[in-house]
């Protein structure tokens, strides 16, 4: 399973940081960063979910306001 963070996207609610550790504020640029994640595009940040963290995972994507985080399974099938 992945994640895949728009950071151009994000309005900065922050509603991920409470959700999934992985998901940290960035008050300077009042969005969110994804840690330990590789940019793909511009902006746009990737990481694989560890063991363990996939419901976490899950809620940060489901309680992002602008859908700027997508979760995918090992297939590449968005799952959020």
């Amino acid at each position: 399973m992945h994640v895949e963070f728009d950071r151009d996207t994000c309005i900065g609610m922050f509603q991920c940081t409470d959700e999934w550790d992985a998901f940290e504020e960035n008050r300077d640029d009042g969005k969110a960063d994804l840690a330990e994640s590789e940019e793909t595009e511009p902006d746009v940040f990737v990481r694989e979910v560890p063991d363990g963290a996939e419901l976490d995972a899950e809620f940060a994507a489901r309680t992002c306001p602008v859908d700027a985080i997508r979760l995918y399974d090992d297939d590449g099938e968005q799952i959020v």
